[in-house]
């Protein structure tokens, strides 16, 4: 039947104006595609050409042997170029056996470990707990050290948990936690335990711990809100005194408009602020936020859709997906870096 509407629009057939070509297998010349079709080749070209920056910059690091471990003026802070370009990181690369490379996740791990070094917590004995710890090295290293740790992770039949698992990164049990390059078994089964923890729900007998840690997994507990309360509800399995230190997403080109109510979620320097604020009104110390993310070239450079794991897999048909190493990256059209936060339970 005709439609008679003559307000009502046409119909768009959007999938022939995204595909490449016509039904005939031709270039397809309408006007938006034309306009469109180089879009993810210029995303591409963006992308290498930014990893090669970056494995360039990193060849050309001093070569830095017999480092010791040296306290550093560490604050709730931003990943910076600087930073992966420093002695510090360095050591603990040194430490945890991998090479220096300028990607967010190893910073993640320096400021973690940094952090609870000098602040005294990783002595022999001490009591340790991570929260979302995925198949980090940390816990391994720890335990080389003597620490008794926890490591917690969402229950696997929990549907929230299926992405994580889905990508390796998620704790099914204590195994993954296990790294044998940094730790013996004996030791490591003598040191490390495993429970599942919900991060919007802290069981309360999980107490009396000298530290604990978290990284990158507060922005996943479905809004910015809940990732802020973790922090503070976090220091309930803290002994007066004890450190927490967790790192998450920041969106730090924008002041108000940001993801929240979403499976990945985006806090702004606003949210920061007012954590400490709350923290320190709760007598808890909180290390200066500094909201610097670097001057140098990599702090400029904001890497783009696709990713590894994307179910494309263009990056992978690339090779390139042992080089992608940034340390700004855009999510859902947000660029964003990590941010570390540093908060010492009052006494």
């Amino acid at each position: 039947m005709q439609d008679k509407n003559p307000n009502r629009a046409p119909e768009i057939d959007w999938l022939s104006f995204q595909s490449l070509v016509d039904s005939e297998s031709h270039p397809n010349f309408n006007p938006l595609s034309f306009r469109l079709k180089d879009m993810e080749n210029l995303a591409l070209n963006i992308k290498f050409f930014g990893y090669e920056l970056a494995r360039r910059m990193a060849e050309n690091l001093p070569v830095r042997d017999g480092l010791a471990f040296a306290p550093i003026d560490l604050r709730s802070k931003a990943s910076t170029q600087i930073d992966l370009e420093s002695d510090w990181v360095a050591y603990w690369c040194g430490e945890l056996a991998i090479p220096v490379v300028f990607h967010r996740k190893l910073w993640e791990l320096a400021y973690v470990l940094q952090t609870l070094r000098q602040s005294g917590a990783l002595t022999e004995n001490a009591r340790g707990v991570g929260f979302g710890c995925g198949e980090e090295p940390i816990a391994s290293y720890l335990a080389s050290k003597g620490v008794q740790i926890v490591v917690t992770d969402l229950n696997p039949d929990d549907e929230v948990a299926k992405e994580w698992r889905d990508t390796a990164q998620h704790t099914t049990n204590r195994d993954r936690a296990f790294k044998p390059h940094l730790v013996d078994r004996e030791t490591f089964d003598a040191k490390v335990s495993h429970r599942f923890v919900d991060m919007n729900d802290i069981p309360s007998d999980l107490a009396d711990f000298d530290f604990c840690w978290s990284i990158c997994s507060l922005e996943h507990l479905g809004t910015i809100e809940k990732g802020m309360n973790f922090v503070r509800n976090s220091l309930h399995s803290l002994k007066p005194g004890g450190v927490a230190v967790h790192t998450t997403e920041f969106n730090f080109l924008y002041e108000d408009q940001t993801i929240d109510n979403w499976p990945t979620v985006l806090p702004l320097r606003k949210h920061f602020l007012a954590l400490a604020e709350a923290l320190r009104n709760d007598g808890h110390t909180v290390a200066p936020l500094d909201f610097d993310i670097g001057r140098k070239p990599l702090d400029r450079f904001i890497d783009i859709p696709p990713y590894p794991h994307d179910p494309k897999g263009t990056i992978e048909r690339f090779g390139a997906e042992q080089d992608s190493n940034h340390l700004k990256m855009s999510i859902d059209g947000f660029p964003s870096t990590c941010f570390g936060i540093i908060v010492t339970k009052a006494r």
